[in-house]
């Protein structure tokens, strides 16, 4: 395509847009709306994805190991920990460590156990992580087998628990940013089509005298195109602003268990997400409305 016919067909779809500026701004606010339904979703999706992984990754075994095993025999359990399969790590602690610990977590109280020192009473333990989180109640029940194991903790009351809802709200994520993203087009593409209807009449004479079906496409691309980005731009500067509140001003950093997103480059990457569907459907819209009107 040559660069006078495509500067013609820019001009063209800017003039479009200004003719029709009721329906263009009816358009754009169609656009907005399900954009910013979409970025919030994201936002809150991305996060609840995020947040679950990090809390998944801090899940460990502890392995306490017999109050009554030697020196020889708790090294050779470590041996037969660091010989399993879907081990990330495994890191040993003494008893003396794990009373250190214990006092330093209780605070003011820990000074309780200053009289332990000499004769612990705590075991030795080996925290084991998995590769991956969901297989940590596997390995667990195969540690459990092990001889010189006292007792294998890890979280075993909560942990299926922890893991359904990370499972469900993922999946539920899923199909709720894909059920807007649909609903998105079905509505910009049927605004857009109300849009060409008002000028069936002026492509039915275009078609009449010789204008090819590119040709008459084009400048509804462009107006596609223009009402896409333009609909973006509120859900953006929302996502923007609103982002920042969350990261600097919620409070959230009182919880240790939320780690949202950092905010760069959480929301630089979502608005190149937010514009590209816009502009996506828009696109879209414009050009599969537009195929009616071009059967004469």
């Amino acid at each position: 395509m040559r660069l006078r016919t495509l500067k013609r067909h820019f001009k063209e779809g800017l003039k479009n847009s200004w003719r029709n500026s009721w329906m263009t701004l009816a358009s754009i606010a169609a656009v907005t709306t399900t954009l910013l339904l979409v970025a919030t979703f994201l936002t809150i999706i991305m996060n609840i994805n995020h947040i679950a992984n990090s809390i998944e990754e801090d899940v460990e075994i502890k392995v306490l190991v017999d109050v009554t095993a030697t020196e020889e025999e708790t090294e050779q359990l470590g041996d037969e920990l660091n010989q399993l399969e879907h081990v990330e790590s495994i890191v040993f602690s003494s008893r003396d460590e794990e009373l250190q610990n214990l006092m330093t977590s209780m605070g003011d109280q820990g000074s309780f156990w200053e009289m332990f020192e000499q004769d612990n009473p705590l075991n030795d333990v080996y925290v084991v992580k998995a590769q991956n989180p969901q297989d940590t109640e596997m390995i667990a029940q195969e540690i459990e087998g092990f001889n010189r194991v006292e007792r294998v903790n890890y979280g075993q009351d909560i942990i299926q628990s922890l893991f359904t809802f990370n499972n469900f709200a993922r999946n539920i994520g899923l199909v709720l940013i894909i059920a807007l993203v649909f609903t998105a087009i079905f509505l910009i593409s049927n605004t857009i089509k109300i849009t060409i209807y008002a000028r069936r009449k002026e492509i039915e004479i275009m078609k009449l005298v010789g204008a090819t079906n590119w040709f008459i496409r084009w400048p509804f691309f462009v107006e596609g195109l223009l009402l896409g980005v333009l609909g973006s731009i509120i859900p953006i500067a929302i996502l923007f602003s609103g982002y920042y509140y969350l990261n600097h001003s919620a409070g959230l950093d009182q919880f240790d268990f939320i780690q949202i997103l950092p905010y760069h480059p959480f929301v630089w990457q979502l608005s190149g997400i937010v514009l590209l569907i816009g502009a996506s459907i828009g696109i879209w819209g414009s050009v599969m409305s537009v195929r009616k009107f071009l059967k004469v």
